[in-house]
């Protein structure tokens, strides 16, 4: 992974911490659960196969994102979530959680399917 992806993900770590944290404002954590949830999912909104446009998201829509909850979180809370997310990014990471949100995007599609499916519009 390169050193701009490794940074990424640290960040997008820390917004996920901040998420938790109860003493983060609520906005912050709002979009922090957001945005922790996107650059951490494996489905972009749009897929990297498609040239220039499949990487418009993770070239600015989670960078601006992580840098909206930067600003929102004091700078000495956001350096402890920094540190704690820059010491779990050097453990393995996690199949478990890598299945759990497989699951939980199939969970939600399915839903979508079975609305779309049962409407009395279809």
């Amino acid at each position: 992974m390169g050193e701009l992806g490794h940074r990424l993900a640290v960040e997008a770590h820390a917004a996920w911490l901040a998420a938790r944290d109860p003493r983060v404002p609520w906005s912050a954590r709002v979009l922090a659960v957001a945005v922790a949830a996107y650059a951490l999912s494996p489905i972009d909104l749009i897929p990297d196969f498609i040239p220039l446009l499949g990487w418009l998201d993770d070239l600015i829509v989670v960078p601006l994102g992580l840098w909206l909850v930067r600003r929102l979180i004091p700078d000495p809370l956001w350096a402890e979530l920094h540190a704690a997310a820059e010491v779990a990014s050097e453990r393995p990471s996690s199949r478990a959680g890598m299945a759990f949100i497989l699951l939980l995007w199939a969970a939600l599609l399915y839903i979508v399917y079975w609305s779309v499916r049962t409407s009395p519009w279809h």
